[in-house]
């Protein structure tokens, strides 16, 4: 028995020995090391762990990356090795396959000139799917579906870019020859007769203002008409009723037309008064706004025979109130330089504004009248009129100042009645602006695209979302990095967007570096809020496209200048909403986002996140502001 067991342990011993001698006989490289950076940051990564198997023994090593990116293998034997990635975070791959020799016994050190590059895994928003062996195919469908309608956001936000810049190039073009023009001949004795309707509805801030304005206009006093289009249904219609009586004991011819029925709102009050309109044309003014005396003799003198629209350009009263007022005169000077202003010069249709401006009467009765199926009556009756033949002219020379809303919610009020009402005269016309017969091709496209402008806030929602999950795209599949980068040759509609507003920028003193600072400046603060409006105004397009009736809302007047002028207003109705919240959780999301990127490395989305998150956060922290104002 004892013999047994020392022959079974000798026997061990001589294999464990051979084994031993075996190993022993293999020579090994002391150190093998290289270095692994990201794909796509190109950047040394840390912590990540890499394998190597050597094809003569079958043992495998493992190492993880240091700060600089390096990982060391040591004892290695020598012969063929493989060099595979197995980090949690990192796609398994093989990095190299690889032989070394008798020369590599101290050290084998791949160059650091050409690294080994490593791609990160499938992220989780795409972390599922598997599909005959294809690995995530379900997912990696997805990705390219999200990828198209990202393009197509691009592609329609870049077309209406280019319209823009169209319209900007007409009218630079079109800009002396407007500076130079001189107002046509008036013969007074002949003057045609004037009616000027006031629109208002509980409008007790600003009523009195705007009636002693109209009643001051230089005009023959026999050959003129005010006409106060009163919905009120509170103390305002005393206030209207008290000023017609003065104005009217001044020789005035004013009458006071009150309805208690609000059917069809603005639309229906002007419709409801034209049987009393004893005026060739008509002049329609907001409440807030604040006419000059020459006003008509500065507009009148321009109805040549088809010309059934002068419309003018607005100013502003309050420009200088707050940094909200300052982007809205902004972008309201491009609309009523650019927009109106080239398109006019290029003899497409441009729309009554709603107010400053003069109808013939004549055009009105001729395109149908004013219907009240939409919330933007004006730029629905402008449409119907010049498919007639009607010609509009604009006079940007001739400024109407009026009040620009001081409050997040007036202004968002205001932006959902233009948003939605545009998309409600989309749908209404653009069947028949593309099969009238008569029409000019580029009447047809250029019409198209100026009801369809709205559309643009829904198009820049979609693409803000979207580039949340585009990034996630971007880390889980390299094949599809490629369109992915070709987004950045849609920037050029931010330039195109920038030469737009350059040319409608009133702010210029004159040293072109300092006034082309100070309009970057404004034109990224004006993007940025903007972009975050994108939310409220593209819900108002979806309801405008989806056939949702709503009633018009109003947008609150204020009839101040001054922050110190401010005493509250009781039209300016201030709660949270849904949107709201939402506006507060984008903020978050995309300000996440930004910094995480920022630290990754990955910037190229960072700017326009972070413009987003800025602009929600401007727009949250301002409604959450106003509604405590409101409580206290």
């Amino acid at each position: 028995m004892k013999n047994s067991l020392l022959l079974l342990f000798f026997g061990l011993f001589i294999a464990f020995s051979g084994r031993a001698h075996k190993d022993l006989a293999i020579p090994v490289s002391k150190k093998i090391e290289g270095f692994l950076v990201d794909f796509k940051t190109k950047s040394e990564v840390e912590e990540v762990e890499v394998q190597l198997k050597s094809a003569v023994t079958g043992k495998v090593y493992t190492a993880e990356t240091d700060e600089n990116g390096k990982f060391t293998f040591r004892n290695v034997p020598i012969g063929k090795s493989t060099i595979k990635l197995i980090d949690k975070d990192y796609r398994a791959a093989v990095l190299k396959v690889f032989e070394t020799n008798e020369k590599h016994l101290v050290h084998y050190t791949f160059s650091k000139t050409d690294p080994f590059k490593a791609q990160l895994k499938v992220s989780w928003l795409f972390n599922w799917g598997d599909y005959q062996g294809k690995e995530h195919y379900w997912s990696h469908m997805v990705a390219r579906i999200i990828l198209v309608i990202y393009g197509l956001c691009l592609v329609l936000i870049f077309f209406y870019s280019v319209i823009q810049l169209s319209l900007a190039i007409a009218y630079v073009k079109n800009k002396k020859k407007q500076q130079s023009r001189v107002t046509p001949p008036f013969d007074l004795a002949n003057a045609p007769k004037v009616t000027v309707q006031l629109p208002m509805f509980n409008e007790m801030y600003v009523a009195e203002r705007i009636i002693e304005t109209c009643a001051e206009i230089d005009y023959p006093r026999d050959k003129f008409q005010i006409q106060v289009l009163d919905d009120s249904t509170d103390e305002t219609k005393d206030i209207i009723a008290n000023k017609c009586a003065e104005v009217a004991a001044r020789g005035i011819n004013i009458q006071h037309v009150h309805r208690t029925d609000r059917t069809g709102y603005k639309a229906g009050a002007l419709d409801c008064a034209m049987d009393k309109v004893e005026g060739e044309f008509i002049a329609i003014f907001d409440a807030d706004f604040v006419p000059s005396k020459d006003f008509l003799l500065r507009t009148i003198p321009y109805f040549t025979e088809n010309v059934g629209v002068v419309q003018t350009r607005w100013g502003h009263l309050n420009k200088d109130y707050s940094l909200l007022t300052e982007l809205q005169a902004f972008g309201l000077n491009g609309h009523f330089a650019i927009e109106q202003g080239g398109r006019n010069a290029s003899g497409h249709y441009i729309n009554f504004n709603g107010t400053a401006g003069v109808w013939r009467r004549a055009t009105i009765d001729d395109a149908g009248g004013w219907e009240h199926d939409t919330i933007t009556e004006d730029l629905d009756l402008s449409y119907r009129a010049q498919m007639k033949g009607w010609r509009f002219v604009y006079l940007e020379e001739v400024e109407s100042p009026a009040e620009l809303p001081i409050t997040m919610s007036a202004l968002k009020s205001q932006q959902h009645r233009w948003m939605k009402g545009g998309a409600e005269v989309f749908i209404k016309m653009w069947k028949r602006l593309a099969t009238t017969k008569g029409l000019k091709i580029g009447d047809r496209i250029h019409g198209l695209a100026h009801l369809f402008n709205s559309s643009v806030f829904v198009f820049i929602l979609i693409l803000s979302l979207l580039s949340l999950a585009v990034l996630h795209i971007k880390d889980s599949f390299s094949d599809l990095n490629i369109y992915i980068k070709y987004g950045m040759y849609f920037f050029s509609s931010t330039i195109f967007l920038g030469f737009y507003y350059w040319n409608s920028f009133r702010d210029k003193r004159g040293n072109f570096f300092g006034d082309l600072f100070r309009f970057l400046g404004r034109f990224v603060q004006f993007l940025t809020v903007s972009m975050a409006l994108g939310l409220s105004n593209a819900v108002a397009v979806i309801e405008g496209y989806l056939g949702i009736k709503s009633s018009f809302v109003r947008t609150p007047k204020f009839n101040v200048a001054k922050k110190d002028e401010f005493k509250g207003n009781k039209y300016d109705k201030k709660s949270l909403s849904i949107i709201n919240i939402l506006e507060g959780t984008f903020m978050v999301v995309f300000g996440f986002t930004a910094v995480n990127r920022a630290i990754y490395g990955d910037l190229g989305m960072v700017p326009f996140h972070v413009m987003l998150a800025v602009g929600y956060g401007i727009i949250f922290f301002n409604t959450l502001k106003e509604n405590r104002s409101q409580q206290a």
